[in-house]
């Protein structure tokens, strides 16, 4: 999971989502990743999930600005190719607050401080909460195609 600013979620739009930069400190964690892996996208300020994606390349480096931190020396240099599967419009991104009940990633906290769950920059879901909000990612997606056709 990717926990993102409502901006930097806006510039991994704006791109295609064809790529993704994760901050200079997660190196190793980003060298673990796979072509193939999925990653979902938490976007704060809202504390909704908002897209669903698939890693399409080894992690490389670039220093072109995209992303933006509170830390003015932050690139977000270790970088992947991406590919989009779920990506709702902004209406219809899904409420934490309305699943994370559910997910055993979760339950590492008190129920009063769950929020501190999606805190910090990237995250290791286990599989089963991964589906989970990926399938309710997909229902919002297909009620929005109801709705409009």
């Amino acid at each position: 999971m990717i926990v993102s600013s409502p901006d930097n979620f806006r510039k991994t739009r704006e791109h295609g989502f064809t790529i993704q930069g994760l901050k200079s400190r997660h190196r190793r964690r980003v060298e673990t990743m796979r072509v193939g892996d999925r990653m979902l996208y938490y976007v704060t300020g809202r504390m909704a999930f908002a897209a669903t994606i698939t890693v399409a390349s080894p992690m490389y480096e670039d220093h072109t600005p995209i992303w933006r931190s509170a830390r003015r020396d932050e690139d977000y240099p270790w970088r992947v190719h991406i590919r989009p599967d779920i990506v709702l419009e902004d209406a219809d991104w899904v409420p934490a607050k309305e699943l994370a009940y559910r997910l055993d990633y979760v339950r590492k906290w008190p129920p009063e401080h769950w929020t501190l769950a999606f805190q910090g920059h990237i995250h290791a879901l286990p599989r089963t909460d991964f589906s989970i909000l990926e399938d309710e990612l997909a229902r919002s997606a297909r009620r929005r195609r109801s709705l409009a056709g």
